[in-house]
């Protein structure tokens, strides 16, 4: 079954809420990867009071953040045009390429979007690692280009030798996520430039870097530099993530202007708004929010990795704000507990296994979810 394509029609048969004017990329975004999830869904408690299935940063916005949006709130009235051509100016000095290599959108999930059409028109394929963040891929399949997917290794990373393997004279595109979502495991990667180095001759790659600020600033390697030596790859960021803003819908590509040229034809009209353009301006030089955040999420992952250790259940090696793992028993029967404590997190169909994804929220909760895990499974 493509749990994706298929979900909205059985929603309905079992009474799964579908927002009225839901658009195209809503669904997908909503939708769920496979069928435990697809389950686990009829039962999910809207008024949940610990939400550890987005990924979304418990600290965020930022004051820094939260100050630009009261001071732009007059500016409400106004429509954003300038506002955006300002801001691509201001990304494009901080990645070092031109406004015309910059293409900002509403949260990196509006971009994979208008890639996956603007690739997915090709037909062939598109191929990429699974599980990862699908959302590219998925709406590539609405223009019936199919998903070549690719498992990961045996430590639920990225298998970059077998990725380069599986392209073909019908594929379109390759799609890679490092950190990869949602096993939040990292390759090195003096590895993954070298592929999209080499890859790139052959056909474009997208790489997907939205838990890139969750490494420590030494670690956090870019595929931009590839960009800058104008190679046929896309890159994407989120100010979702690390900087906590979520519900503010920012977040931009970074590609040669004739890609970026190809990727916004597929763009809705006028994605972004004032606030949201202001809170990501105001969050992009904050260092001091990104260190406190990487700081407190670290050590609430410590709590959660030594819990899952204790219960001798495998999962991957996380510099994320998540953490997958295999919970050795019926996931769809945890989270449907986990819903009745009103604790969301996230499953996932791998390899004939049922497998849990849990975001990391803050210290608090994070003991909340051990407690409850342990008391559910005992």
């Amino acid at each position: 079954m493509n749990a994706r394509r298929d979900w909205i029609k059985k929603a309905i048969a079992l009474g799964v809420s579908v927002p009225a004017g839901m658009s195209l990329s809503e669904q997908l975004m909503a939708a769920p990867v496979s069928e435990t999830e697809f389950l686990s869904m009829k039962g999910r408690p809207a008024d949940a009071k610990i939400r550890l299935g987005s990924n979304e940063n418990p600290y965020g916005p930022s004051d820094k953040a939260k100050q630009a949006v009261i001071k732009f709130l007059s500016e409400g009235n106004r429509y954003p045009f300038q506002t955006v051509t300002d801001f691509k100016k201001t990304l494009a000095d901080h990645e070092g390429v031109t406004p015309d290599h910059i293409l900002i959108g509403a949260g990196s999930g509006d971009l994979l979007c208008a890639t996956g059409a603007a690739f997915g028109v090709a037909g062939g394929n598109i191929v990429a690692p699974y599980p990862t963040f699908p959302m590219l891929m998925n709406y590539a399949e609405v223009f019936n280009t199919k998903w070549e997917k690719v498992n990961l290794n045996d430590k639920l990373e990225i298998d970059y030798n077998e990725l380069a393997k599986r392209i073909s004279s019908e594929t379109k595109m390759v799609f890679v996520c490092n950190p990869n979502n949602p096993t939040g495991t990292l390759v090195d990667p003096k590895l993954v430039k070298s592929f999209c180095e080499e890859v790139s001759t052959r056909v474009p790659v997208y790489a997907d870097e939205a838990y890139l600020e969750f490494l420590e600033p030494e670690q956090q390697v870019s595929m931009v530099d590839l960009v800058r030596q104008n190679k046929d790859v896309i890159v994407s960021r989120t100010f979702s993530k690390i900087y906590g803003i979520a519900g503010m819908r920012v977040g931009y590509i970074v590609a040669r202007p004739d890609l970026i040229k190809k990727i916004s034809k597929y763009q809705p009209g006028i994605p972004n708004n004032q606030l949201g353009l202001a809170a990501a301006k105001a969050s992009l030089g904050d260092t001091a929010f990104m260190a406190m955040s990487r700081k407190k999420n670290a050590e609430a992952r410590k709590h959660t990795t030594d819990f899952l250790k204790q219960k001798g259940l495998f999962f991957g090696d996380s510099y994320t704000n998540f953490v997958f793992f295999d919970p050795k028993a019926d996931a769809l029967a945890i989270l449907n507990k986990l819903n009745a404590e009103g604790i969301l997190i996230r499953s996932w169909d791998y390899l004939g296994k049922q497998w849990l994804r849990v975001s990391i929220g803050t210290m608090e909760e994070m003991k909340i979810f051990t407690k409850a895990y342990d008391k559910i499974t005992a």
